[in-house]
């Protein structure tokens, strides 16, 4: 098994497609296919299930991923430690959760750079960077909003996003400029597990009910090709995103009242020891 392999594995995992993931990696999608079989036969089992529409992790793949996933972090902050010892100039280690828009990473290392430190990000879900901010293993985290209260947790909101209902462009909706509430009665709601968020996942589920929608969840990875792929069943299902998360065969509508809103928030601990973290948090919440 190779340190290549996993992060090839990764790619695929997330992508749930391996032209799409190939593109991401800068390889050849045989190629990729190849490795792929290959860390199949050294570890003896499949770990992807293939069809026309895309991979989907077997069992085996399922229990591969957070392993290799820890894995590949453990190597890249080996990484980080010697460039740190290595530059004068600060790295800092920044969380990023699944589903935040390309400018804000944009946005944290333009702001870093300004303030003449350079950052380095990880894909890290909100409820994981909170034990690992608290001990030090990120410096900094974007979270999405809320979260719970963390004795010297400081936050400060970057970006919010009105959200309204992703879907199908053949969806019986998608005709309409904006959607009703009560339009969303027997609609499927594509959802998250409520671990990788839990403060967002409670207070989104609440809006829809005090709106008078209380949606049967579908409850499915955050991930664009497996979101692509569950609302183009030709069931009735929407999703509740910002509407960057529309893409080729998706659109999406305004709500037309009562629109809940997506936060994104950098934090940092109150006690850090650099100084840099509050005037970067600073300058992003401008």
């Amino acid at each position: 098994m190779e340190f290549r392999q996993l992060r090839y594995f990764c790619a695929v995992a997330e992508e749930g497609n391996l032209t799409h993931a190939a593109e991401a990696l800068g390889l050849r999608s045989p190629s990729l296919s190849q490795q792929i079989r290959a860390l199949e036969e050294d570890l003896g089992t499949r770990l992807f299930e293939r069809s026309a529409t895309g991979m989907t992790l077997t069992a085996s793949g399922e229990a591969l991923l957070p392993e290799a996933r820890a894995a590949l972090a453990d190597v890249e902050r080996a990484r980080r430690a010697v460039e740190r010892a290595d530059s004068a100039v600060r790295v800092h280690t920044v969380g990023l959760p699944a589903g935040v828009p390309a400018s804000l990473p944009v946005r944290v290392r333009a702001a870093a750079r300004a303030l003449g430190a350079e950052v380095a990000f990880e894909d890290v879900a909100t409820d994981r960077q909170l034990p690992r901010l608290r001990h030090g293993d990120l410096d900094l985290g974007v979270l999405t909003m809320p979260v719970e209260q963390i004795t010297g947790l400081e936050t400060r909101i970057v970006h919010r996003e009105p959200l309204g209902m992703l879907m199908a462009e053949g969806h019986g909706l998608a005709a309409n400029d904006r959607i009703d509430w009560e339009e969303l009665h027997d609609q499927q709601l594509l959802w998250f597990p409520r671990e990788r968020a839990p403060g967002y996942h409670d207070a989104l589920l609440a809006a829809c009910h005090a709106a008078g929608w209380r949606p049967r969840l579908r409850i499915s990875t955050a991930r664009r090709a497996i979101t692509h792929a569950e609302l183009t069943t030709g069931e009735p299902v929407v999703a509740l995103r910002p509407a960057y998360a529309a893409e080729p065969g998706l659109v999406w509508r305004p709500l037309r009242a009562e629109a809940p809103t997506m936060e994104f928030a950098v934090a940092w601990m109150r006690d850090t020891p650099h100084p840099l973290l509050p005037l970067l948090a600073r300058d992003l919440g401008r």
